[in-house]
């Protein structure tokens, strides 16, 4: 009888102890993980115990004392705001890139316009100094050969 209540114990102590120690740990890949849960689960129930499941844990909590978590959670963030900061600055980049090339197509569009119209004053001051030409040689008093 008390062997049987000494193995029925050391089961139990084994199974929690397991438990503790795959709850602590990162889990595995799926493959192995259910291999390793089908393993602990069959000791305790040949031996009549219910198998204990362990709550779901997350890998980091949420006040570790652990320098080394402080610092994975720390560059974690510094990181993330960096990122942010980098997208933010490369849109406002692009902002300023579109409206810089907005304000050049309307200005070589101005300068084109004043480049046409400073083209036909000129056309049109020539043809009127034409006109005046001919008017003035029909006299024929300045001709000169």
């Amino acid at each position: 009888m008390t062997q049987i209540r000494t193995l029925l114990i050391g089961t139990a102590l084994t199974a929690f102890a397991a438990t503790a120690a795959v709850a602590q740990t990162a889990q595995p890949a799926a493959g192995a993980d259910g291999q390793a849960q089908m393993q602990m689960q069959a000791a305790p129930a040949a031996a009549g115990v219910q198998p204990v499941t362990p709550a779901p844990t997350r890998l980091t909590a949420p006040g570790s004392t652990d320098p080394l978590v402080q610092k994975r959670d720390a560059n974690a963030k510094a990181n993330a705001e960096y990122r942010a900061s980098k997208k933010a600055s490369k849109t406002e980049l692009k902002d300023q890139q579109k409206a810089a090339k907005s304000q050049y197509k309307e200005q070589v569009r101005d300068a084109k316009i004043n480049q046409k119209a400073d083209k036909q004053t000129a056309n049109n001051e020539m043809k009127m100094n034409m006109q005046g030409q001919t008017g003035d040689q029909s006299d024929g008093s300045d001709v000169k050969h």
